[in-house]
């Protein structure tokens, strides 16, 4: 309520009033932050996540065993438009490519994407990864490209996910998750966006892989400590795991919990009967 002008009022008391009314709006704020924090903008592996506006939540609850198709993005669109961004490294600072048959993009998408599969198998994922025969396909509807392969999966009544790293500097966005446009986002959609980002449901309109129900996890910017710490081979199989971890991290977490264990008697106790009255045990066999 604002002073009135007429009513006289201390220095001292008028300093007392201002600073209990910071506090509690400052213990307000910390109660706000405490019940609903925010991601950070930047992580500290991945680099920035995107800040774009994005409102859809992922409720659609998947089978627990539900059948996992990973992808490496641009894995079938080398040598022409749409082939991925080199990074930082090879465009800015002269750095030779991982591998010269294709981009750096799709080196790190294949390597992240078969470090998820590896790490999901063994973590009860049923998970497998596809790559498809040539680098470039020129007719993305090909039957054998990862648009076809992941949109069939999906059909199917799989979950299909496709791994990117974004661009760098300004044309890149950061970490995130672009969720699938032609089906409901899951409760897997949601974990990964709460892990990694949102990206708004029509990001540009509606890319390829989204309208055919795959979703793109892009796990951050080919730049800056996350593309040094994947080209230093001393950190690289680290780096990797470490994305992997949180990948398979996220889509367990979208899953419903694992039904308990039953815990059954051994083979050769018969449970209802008294102890004394089990025939293998009675003093009257001598």
């Amino acid at each position: 309520m604002p002073i009135s002008r007429h009513i006289p009022i201390s220095r001292r008391r008028l300093s007392m009033a201002l600073a209990a009314g910071a506090l509690v709006t400052a213990t307000l704020g910390l109660a706000t932050a405490a019940e609903a924090p925010s991601p950070p903008s930047t992580d500290p592996l991945l680099g920035p996540r995107v800040q774009l506006k994005a409102s859809w939540k992922g409720t659609t609850r998947p089978n627990r065993a539900i059948s996992i198709l990973m992808l490496a993005g641009h894995a079938d669109s080398q040598r022409m438009q749409g082939s991925g961004t080199s990074g930082a490294a090879v465009d800015l600072h002269g750095a030779k490519p991982m591998d010269p048959r294709m981009r750096d993009e799709l080196y790190w998408n294949l390597k992240v994407r078969d470090a998820v599969v590896q790490h999901g198998r063994r973590r009860g994922l049923n998970i497998r990864a596809y790559t498809p025969p040539a680098l470039t396909i020129a007719n993305g509807n090909h039957p054998s490209t990862n648009w076809s392969v992941g949109k069939k999966h999906v059909g199917s009544g799989g979950y299909a996910l496709e791994i990117h790293f974004d661009a760098y500097g300004r044309d890149g966005y950061g970490s995130g998750l672009i969720p699938a446009i032609r089906r409901h986002p899951s409760t897997i959609d949601e974990s990964l966006a709460v892990s990694f980002g949102r990206y708004p449901l029509m990001f540009r309109g509606g890319l390829g892989a989204p309208k055919r129900g795959i979703g793109i996890l892009e796990i951050g910017k080919l730049e800056g400590r996350l593309e040094t710490r994947l080209r230093d081979p001393k950190t690289r199989q680290a780096t990797l795991d470490a994305i992997a971890r949180r990948v398979t991290d996220a889509i367990l977490n979208g899953l419903p919990p694992a039904p308990p264990m039953e815990v059954s008697s051994p083979p050769d106790v018969d449970g209802n009967a008294p102890p004394e009255k089990d025939p293998r045990t009675s003093s009257e066999d001598g």
